[in-house]
């Protein structure tokens, strides 16, 4: 996809959209949906008869007499056969084929789902790298005024050496932290260009800011209202009833009765042509599944003890479900205190600056003392952007965990301004 030589401006909707559409191992879900699909849309298939048609031709004569045969010379064969086979399991095989598509499409929706919140995550961890990219540009920007200050200074014997050197090493330090975060930045920026099927080359601006929203979640009413819906549960809730299904298949189709039907038809031409046509029907009664310890009725047992066992890993997947919620809910809770304390840290810092900064133009303090407040300044500022950042993707993680739009999540559970 090319855009051009302007600026490309990608909003995370967009950025969804493109990942849903390029991701490879989505269209090999897709290939796999519409075959199952097409299998349910087809359950008339199970029931089709056996159809097959013959023909042949011959040449028929003694070998080491002369004597002919009746009929001897050329001959050719038609023949038409149907064969119908019916028995108690066919409903069975048919639900299986209607449960094979569900699951396949429960397993597309899933990845779809899983690629979106992937794709938002590192959409809005590269907006955060775009905001401490300002960030370090700005004490770039600082720390090269300061420099150049004092290299005034200096000239006119103000400061000291000591001090124009602190300085230009402060600037130096502060370039390399800026160069080296353009370049993780870039390599970030490429790999999930890459994900969109885009190239780096192209001018691209992500629209999006990370705005956090304190979220109070009842973990109790997720778990009742949206346990259910998560891919896993479905998925073993799912296989359950296909294990069901292929039991009871197993079983009515060993035990009970089965009928089959057959039409044949046959032409041959020897002298005189002759043609014949014959229909049977032939009703199976088996014996052997009634008799316990026999091969079929040790497979039956076999697909029932796979049903009990299925249970229990439900159970064991809806346990660690349920805990992972409670466990996500509750850091919700409670790391809201840690975007309050970098806040606030972020503005003491800023005030200690500002003071700071008052006491170097002053005279009253050392250009150390005045790097570092303006050190702990910048490194509040990404203390607050890791602590903002680190929210959004636990309510990312709990909406997952939930199957569960994140808006919806923040919509139903966010705590109003006036709250906090």
């Amino acid at each position: 996809m090319v855009f051009g030589e302007d600026t490309h401006e990608l909003g995370l909707g967009e950025a969804v959209k493109l990942a849903l559409e390029y991701n490879l191992s989505l269209k090999k879900s897709e290939i796999d949906l519409e075959a199952a699909a097409f299998s349910e849309k087809n359950l008339w298939s199970v029931i089709f008869p056996t159809i097959s048609a013959s023909a042949g031709a011959g040449y028929r004569r003694h070998l080491f007499s002369d004597i002919p045969l009746p009929n001897e010379g050329q001959f050719y064969s038609l023949g038409f056969n149907v064969r119908l086979g019916l028995n108690a399991g066919i409903p069975y095989a048919m639900k299986s084929i209607k449960l094979a598509h569900k699951e396949k499409l429960l397993s597309y929706e899933d990845a779809k789902n899983q690629l979106s919140i992937q794709i938002t995550k590192l959409f809005y961890s590269l907006v955060a790298a775009d905001d401490n990219l300002l960030l370090l540009e700005e004490n770039f920007n600082l720390a090269q005024r300061i420099s150049a200050r004092n290299e005034v200074s200096f000239r006119n014997g103000l400061v000291g050496e000591l001090t124009l050197t602190q300085s230009r090493l402060a600037a130096e330090n502060a370039r390399y932290n800026l160069s080296a975060a353009k370049v993780t930045h870039e390599g970030n920026m490429a790999e999930f260009l890459a994900m969109l099927g885009m190239s780096l080359n192209e001018n691209i601006t992500l629209l999006g800011d990370i705005n956090i929203v304190r979220i109070n979640p009842d973990s109790e009413a997720l778990i009742n209202k949206y346990l259910s819906k998560r891919p896993d549960i479905a998925q073993k809730t799912q296989e359950i009833e296909k294990l069901e299904t292929s039991y009871n298949q197993i079983s009515l189709r060993a035990r009970a009765p089965s009928l089959d039907l057959s039409l044949n038809w046959g032409s041959s031409a020897f002298d005189p042509f002759t043609d014949s046509l014959s229909a049977t029907a032939q009703l199976s009664i088996p014996i052997d599944p009634w008799i316990k310890g026999t091969e079929q009725s040790q497979a039956a047992a076999r697909a029932s003890d796979q049903i009990k066992k299925a249970k229990l890993d439900l159970e064991i997947t809806e346990n660690s479900a349920k805990t992972q919620i409670r466990s996500l809910s509750a850091l919700l809770k409670h790391s809201w205190d840690s975007i309050l304390i970098a806040r606030l840290s972020l503005e003491a810092a800023q005030r200690s600056y500002q003071l700071t900064e008052q006491g170097f133009n002053n005279g009253t303090v050392e250009q150390l003392t005045l790097q570092d407040a303006r050190n702990n300044m910048a490194d509040a500022r990404q203390r607050l952007l890791r602590s903002e950042l680190s929210y959004f993707n636990m309510i990312l993680d709990l909406s997952s965990a939930l199957n569960m739009d994140w808006n919806t999540l923040i919509e139903t559970y966010g705590v109003p301004s006036e709250e906090i």
